[in-house]
């Protein structure tokens, strides 16, 4: 279904990330592409919708595919996700479009949202919710950091989000907790600059391989680019990735570098940093 033809409800907004969101999320009923994690909870929240529906990137480790909807319980927002198998991470009108219910939170429970209900006819039922004032919402700070690792040529920088990436990290190594997809479906949405290699969360990798549609758009940059399982590392936690990813998918570039499936994020990243020249 093409995204000009869908019917939203009224006072239901679209995004393809909680990260872009404007002045018309605020007192909302917003479907997201995002994963359904604490931070993009937040942002949410930050944005004073009434209430939200995100993609629930197979769950994976401790949960951390939708640890954002408990988050929103405490603000009184209702919040449910779709299933990763049923509509494109990352693509929030794909997700409006054909997610189906997965998971919710009490207060939606309360508004009549369940399980295999459709995203849309969920969001109907949301509509008038009172939603959270941005000043009630904690603080929550996404994490980035640099780490060192013996011989690189190149520095490596850990984030929790590829939101987080600056112009300065041209040339270097990102590790993010961000889940592998495209921003609805845009290629030049992978990375705001040219990094020599990137790391990803596959997020179940999902219908239409959405969780890892960054891997071409990246090779077609000359990026090596590959991703952690979902059940290795908690999606939207850089750290975790770096301390408990191991590799589920790689690129043509990054396995012409020597990168493969099944090594350990680290091994990838050690691997990355000691190569010589460009990619």
């Amino acid at each position: 279904m093409a995204s000009e033809r869908l019917r939203l409800p009224e006072g239901c907004v679209v995004a393809d990330s909680v990260t872009r969101l404007g002045p018309d999320a605020r007192g909302s009923i917003l479907i997201s592409g995002s994963h359904g994690g604490v931070y993009a909870a937040y942002c949410a929240a930050r944005a004073g919708v009434a209430g939200v529906i995100l993609n629930d990137a197979a769950v994976g480790k401790d949960e951390a595919g939708i640890a954002g909807l408990a988050y929103l319980d405490r603000l009184c927002v209702p919040a449910a996700a779709v299933g990763h198998d049923t509509a494109r991470i990352g693509d929030g009108h794909d997700c409006a479009a054909r997610g189906m219910i997965t998971h919710v939170n009490k207060e939606a429970a309360a508004r009549g949202v369940a399980r295999e209900l459709p995203a849309l006819a969920a969001a109907a039922r949301l509509a008038g919710a009172g939603g959270v004032s941005s000043e009630e919402v904690p603080a929550q700070r996404e994490a980035r950091f640099t780490i060192e690792v013996p011989g690189a040529l190149r520095s490596v920088h850990v984030m929790d989000s590829n939101s987080l990436v600056e112009p300065s990290d041209k040339g270097s190594i990102i590790v993010t907790g961000s889940h592998g997809g495209l921003l609805g479906g845009r290629p030049e949405t992978a990375v705001k600059v040219d990094v020599f290699a990137a790391l990803y969360n596959d997020a179940g990798v999902g219908i239409d391989s959405a969780g890892i549609g960054r891997l071409p758009a990246l090779d077609a940059r000359g990026i090596a680019a590959g991703t952690v399982d979902a059940w290795s590392a908690r999606i939207g936690d850089g750290r975790s990735s770096l301390d408990s990813g191991h590799m589920s998918h790689v690129n043509h570039t990054a396995k012409r570098l020597g990168a493969q499936p099944g090594m350990a994020a680290r091994e990838f990243i050690a691997l990355m940093a000691g190569v010589e020249g460009n990619s």
